[in-house]
């Protein structure tokens, strides 16, 4: 049984919105963190899936680079809210302020 490409679209579009609400939404540094990584596999998804029905693998090593690209996000974002954390105890977008000076 083959799914069709729609609801692998649906999907993630779905993913995205949620994604998108958890940014605009949450003010917790972690969770909008989780809610971009959530967002950026949502377009990995739409990658395979359109690779998948034209039938090249285009857009799967445009997904692989996708999520070396995230991981280094995750690097460098983590290794930020730590430092916000030990400055204000705290993980509130509110605070990043504090990390100008």
């Amino acid at each position: 049984m083959i799914v069709p490409a729609g609801h692998y679209l649906v999907l993630a579009a779905a993913l995205f919105t949620v994604g998108v609400v958890g940014v605009l939404v949450r003010r917790n540094l972690i969770v909008m963190f989780m809610c971009i990584e959530l967002m950026l596999n949502s377009v990995n998804l739409t990658l395979v899936t359109f690779s998948r029905v034209n039938g090249n693998l285009d857009g799967q090593v445009l997904s692989f680079f996708v999520m070396v690209v995230a991981a280094a996000e995750v690097t460098v974002g983590l290794a930020l809210i730590v430092n916000l954390f030990r400055l204000k105890a705290s993980a509130d977008a509110d605070d990043v302020d504090a990390l100008r000076s």
